[in-house]
């Protein structure tokens, strides 16, 4: 540039200055030589020391050496203006000349400038020149690159960071190595620039041009291509520092690369090795099942395989691209393993949490139900469909409100949020829910360290009820015991008494030892040393017995006699090496036994004699009932000739009543058979329904002699059943005669039969004057007979009638009130246990 050149005038007036300088020095030399030759002169002339004359004057010898030194100045200075003369002249020629070359170069120079600027056009110079490097040119302001110098050298300000850090490289390269380079770079406003680097005549030129449409496309695919392997070289690196396989495909399915732990888990040396031989990670039956899922875009799922001799589960990811496939695969093995013992340990869990009594149930941290064992759905009576729903620990608070099962509170919805703030809560959080069914609840919230809430319902309703019972039972046998008549003692392992009530002090008068502690059985063995009797042996006993640390420890009885009493002692037994020693004083039961021995034997002879009574009378009656019946029954169908009318009623009194005592003889009979365990039923199959016609048939006579009419239902009695069909009908005809002795006239007796729970049930109502409750509870006793009835009988009917339903393994009861009738349900089984059994 033109201000950077050397000016022509000064560079003129320098080259004047060191020739000037130069003459000077040889006149100073000349006159200085002239000086000493003239003083030299003067010396030999005036050797004799006499003083010359010069133009007539006479002067000495200083003042002869000043003269010859301004005479040579003189001459010198004529001389040097002279040469001075003739140098500017040649000087002016030559910066004539150099200005004429100054302003050829200075428009060669600008015309330089004007061609680069039009270009879009830049270069840097870098010279021996300490200012730095010239720069020259500019470039499209759409580039970014600033205008001024020192901005424009910053090309991290306004480069990419990429294209910079290369620009600085290949820079470096050019001047300290002289290696020509060129390149395309990135600006920051996303243009791209032509950069070429040379040396020249010991200089480094460096230009930046525009690129056309064309090449800075070719710049934008080069940047992107650079990009593009930068990224799959730093990627590949990166994967070959994962521990995880991984691998790309081509486009027919066949591997192109594999990163490290691909090539360890399939044995090769490296990714080249495993591309030329294709080893695949899977099976080929597991590969299929990958090349079918990527037609539709990916795979993902276990696949197994065995990598160094072990079987290896691997999560595998396999997506489909644009010029193939990109997979990788991770280790699920130690996963899966934890992951089955996890959820066999949760399956525990709940079954177990299932079998506990106590309910659970888990929330997560957004307070929704995950988790309720069968305790939780019993205590609260939730139905399946609202537990399936997965409901809020809100919506159960509202739903048990709504049904009446939460404790009532003044402030519902305060109530509400502190139980909802437990899931805030760092530590436990214990309640005592009081419901209004009766029922203590105690409420523990245990907090999950990741959040959520374990909430357990334990019902302590039986536990305070069992504490209450406990202690009413612990005070109730306190007073027991203290009141029993009968001596209780207890005695540990060791021989101290542990318990002992008033009564056993009483029987061995140790009164004084109720209040001490840590009596010992040998302290009671001293005391009875100072009574004369027998009974410190027997103390001795029980302190063996007491301390014996045997395994087969057993129940010991017997008595003993003290003072006038007759004391009967047991030995028992107890948990944790304990014994109870109880004794009972024998003197007055020893006579009340006497007594009731005596009066057992009584009664057993008595029930022997009215046995044979009963059986010798019935026999003896038999017999003469039987002939009258018979005479009777001759009479009456005129075998003897004709009766008058008188004599056919006297008759037919006598035939009646001895039908009658036939009956109850009959009766007396089957009760005695009963008793004395001989009657055996003949059960078979029997048809319920013909059985009560042929005992309504034998009734009716009777029921119609009183307008009483009798009602079968039949229409749900089963086909058939087992029982003895006579028996069976002798007790269905007793309740008829039973209801027909006490039905009004008019009325109706119903005789119904239905299946029953466990068999049969047959029911005959009447519309009597019905019983009370004390007479109801008589009607099946032997002997007992109403008053009210039309007929008075012998009161062994239905005694009999129980008795027969007994032996069926059935049951008949009663159901009667005065002035609404009597209902006689009989229950029988369809089969009876024991078919053909004596009664016992």
């Amino acid at each position: 540039m033109p201000a950077d050149l050397p000016n022509a005038s000064t560079a003129g007036r320098q080259h004047a200055k060191r020739f000037g300088i130069k003459i000077l020095k040889k006149l100073t030399l000349g006159f200085i030589g002239a000086s000493a030759l003239t003083n030299a002169a003067w010396a030999q002339l005036l050797g004799d020391g006499e003083i010359p004359l010069i133009f007539g004057l006479k002067v000495e010898t200083f003042q002869v050496i000043q003269l010859a030194v301004f005479a040579g100045a003189l001459i010198a200075a004529f001389v040097s203006a002279a040469w001075l003369i003739k140098e500017r002249g040649r000087i002016a020629s030559q910066n004539a000349a150099l200005r004429g070359k100054l302003s050829a170069t200075n428009a060669r120079m600008a015309q330089l400038e004007s061609l680069t600027t039009i270009e879009g056009q830049r270069a840097i110079i870098w010279s021996s020149d300490p200012n730095g490097p010239i720069i020259l040119g500019t470039l499209d302001a759409q580039t970014g690159a600033p205008e001024r110098n020192g901005d424009f050298l910053a090309f991290g300000r306004w480069l990419t960071v990429e294209s910079a850090s290369l620009l600085s490289r290949e820079i470096s390269a050019l001047r300290e190595k002289a290696r020509p380079f060129g390149i395309s770079v990135e600006t920051r406003a996303g243009t791209y620039l032509d950069v070429t680097g040379r040396t020249s005549v010991g200089s480094a030129v460096v230009r930046f041009s525009n690129l056309s449409p064309v090449r800075e496309q070719l710049a934008h695919l080069d940047a992107e291509r650079r990009r593009i392997t930068d990224t799959l070289t730093t990627m590949q690196a990166l994967l070959d520092r994962v521990d995880i396989p991984f691998w790309l495909r081509g486009e027919d399915g066949k591997l192109t690369w594999t990163n490290r732990a691909f090539v360890t888990a399939v044995d090769c040396d490296t990714s080249d090795d495993v591309v030329a031989k294709q080893s695949e990670l899977f099976g080929s039956q597991a590969r299929g099942k990958v090349y079918e899922a990527l037609g539709t875009g990916a795979y993902h799922g276990n696949l197994s395989t065995v990598v160094a001799g072990d079987r290896v589960i691997y999560e595998v990811t396999e997506a489909l691209g644009p010029f193939g496939s990109a997979g990788h695969a991770v280790d699920r093995t130690e996963t899966e393993a934890v992951r089955s013992e996890l959820s066999r340990t949760i399956e525990s869990h709940e079954e177990t949490l299932n079998e506990l009594t106590t309910a659970v149930a888990m929330f997560d941290a957004t307070a929704t139900m995950l988790f309720h064992n069968n305790a939780f759905q019993e205590i609260w009576g939730l139905d399946v469909p609202f537990l399936a729903s997965k409901p809020t620990m809100a919506m159960f608070l509202d739903r048990m409100r709504e049904e009446g099962q939460l404790p009532e509170m003044p402030e519902w919805r305060r109530w509400k949020q502190d139980v909802l703030d437990s899931f805030k809560a760092v530590e436990p959080q214990s309640y005592l829910w009081h419901l209004p069914d009766r029922r203590t609840v105690r409420v523990f919230a245990n907090p999950h360290p990741r959040g959520g809430m374990t909430w357990i319902f334990e019902n302590l309703t039986e536990r305070i009820n069992l504490e209450s019972q406990y202690k009413t039972m612990q005070r109730v046998q306190g007073q027991t015991l203290d009141n029993l008549a009968e001596g209780v003692a207890v005695f540990a392992s060791d021989g101290h008494l542990q318990l002992a009530n008033p009564a056993f002090a009483k029987f061995w008068g140790i009164m004084h030892f109720m209040n001490k502690e840590n009596v010992h059985v040998r302290d009671i063995i001293a005391h009875r040393e100072t009574f004369d009797d027998d009974t410190t042996e027997l103390w001795e006993e029980f302190a063996g017995i007491v301390t014996d640390f045997a395994e087969d420890r057993v129940n010991l009885t017997g008595r003993t006699q003290i003072d006038d009493k007759t004391l009967s002692w047991m030995v028992v037994p107890l948990p944790n090496g304990q014994t109870m020693i109880t004794f009972v004083d024998m003197s007055a039961a020893e006579q009340v036994e006497r007594a009731l021995r005596d009066r057992n034997d009584a009664l057993e002879q008595t029930a022997e004699l009215r046995n044979r009574f009963i059986k010798h009378v019935s026999h003896e009656l038999r017999a003469p009932l039987t002939t009258i019946k018979g005479f009777t029954d001759m009479l009456l169908m005129g075998t003897v000739g004709e009766l008058t009318s008188s004599q056919v009623e006297y008759v037919t009194h006598i035939s009646s009543a001895s039908n009658s005592l036939v009956k109850i003889t009959d009766a007396i009979l089957d009760l005695a058979s009963i008793d004395a365990g001989v009657m055996e039923l003949n059960p078979t199959q029997t048809v319920p329904a013909e059985i009560m016609e042929q005992a309504a048939t034998a009734v009716r006579p009777r029921l119609e002699k009183h307008n009483v009419s009798l009602t079968l239902e039949t229409t749900g009695a089963p086909d058939t059943m087992v029982a003895d069909p006579m028996r069976l009908r002798q007790v269905f005809e007793n309740v008829l005669n039973n209801a027909a002795d006490f039905a009004p006239d008019g009325s109706t007796v119903t005789f119904t039969c239905a299946p029953g729970d466990t068999g049969v049930v047959f029911t005959i109502v009447d519309e009597g004057p019905g019983l009370s409750v004390e007479d109801a509870e008589q009607l099946f006793e032997r002997f007992h007979t109403e008053q009210s009835g039309r007929q008075r009988g012998a009161g062994l009917g239905l005694a009999l009638v129980r008795s027969l339903i007994d032996l069926h393994g059935g049951s008949v009861s009663i159901n009667s009130r005065e002035g609404a009738g009597t209902e006689v349900m009989i229950k029988l089984p369809r089969v009876p246990k024991n078919l053909s059994v004596a009664a016992e």
